[in-house]
């Protein structure tokens, strides 16, 4: 006869009076070692600074006991795991049904959802389902697969080729991260690219000497042009005092 010997398998931090070892490797709350010390003398210094003593590496030799508040401890190892529950992504198997015959506004309502769910990490599984006579045609549900395949490209890949399964034909769709990326990358260099397109035109411009010339003063026009014909003799004007004299004489 004989018996299975179970390991403590328990996460729970021994603490203060429940620590069993005789010695322990003291650190203290600023994280300074300060050397093995006896379990007492270790539980007193903890005492005098109105904290607790945890074991922290009860494997080690001699165990590790880090003098710390008990309380605040499970409070951010608590904080931490929901953090870390919070940012887990559940990927699962969502379906999509479409018909042989789907019209188009349907057709692009389900593959727009389809698309949300890749988004979020989904894998699809896309199911067309035959009735009567029509699984005879599997050709049309192919088709209807490339369409949804095709409208994917660059966030999904065929994890499993379409197949017949009874009266229906399956395919199933899985996110592309990498195609992602890629389009991601691509899509912020186009922006980069138009955003310094005209910087860089308006600098060639600077450059070449190319800029236009400032519009004339319209005020001051009229009054240049007027001045050649002021200072030009006309025919009419009146005789000067110097020619009156001379034909007297």
């Amino acid at each position: 006869m004989w018996c299975r010997i179970v390991a403590e398998t328990t996460t729970e931090h021994r603490i203060n009076d429940r620590i069993r070892a005789r010695e322990v490797r003291l650190v203290d709350p600023d994280g300074v070692q300060l050397g093995i010390k006896a379990l007492p003398e270790a539980l007193a210094i903890a005492k005098e600074l109105d904290l607790d003593l945890v074991e922290v590496a009860p494997m080690a030799n001699p165990p590790v006991c880090r003098i710390m508040d008990f309380g605040k401890f499970k409070f951010d190892e608590a904080q931490r795991a929901k953090e870390s529950r919070r940012k887990t992504v559940h990927v699962g198997i969502k379906e999509m049904k479409y018909r042989p015959k789907i019209g188009p506004g349907d057709f692009d309502t389900k593959t727009r959802q389809v698309g949300k769910f890749l988004n979020e990490g989904h894998k699809v599984k896309i199911t067309i389902m035959f009735r009567g006579r029509e699984v005879y045609h599997p050709e049309h549900g192919k088709r209807i697969l490339d369409r949804i395949a095709e409208q994917m490209e660059g966030i999904a890949k065929i994890e499993a080729e379409p197949k017949l399964d009874n009266r229906n034909m399956i395919m199933v769709l899985a996110p592309d991260k990498r195609a992602r990326q890629a389009a991601a990358s691509r899509t912020a260099n186009q922006h980069r690219g138009e955003k310094q397109a005209p910087a860089a035109a308006a600098t060639a411009t600077t450059t070449n000497g190319n800029e236009p010339s400032p519009a004339p003063d319209a005020a001051a026009t009229p009054a240049t042009a007027a001045a050649p014909a002021a200072a030009a003799p006309t025919d009419d004007a009146a005789p000067t005092d110097d020619a009156v004299t001379t034909e007297e004489g």
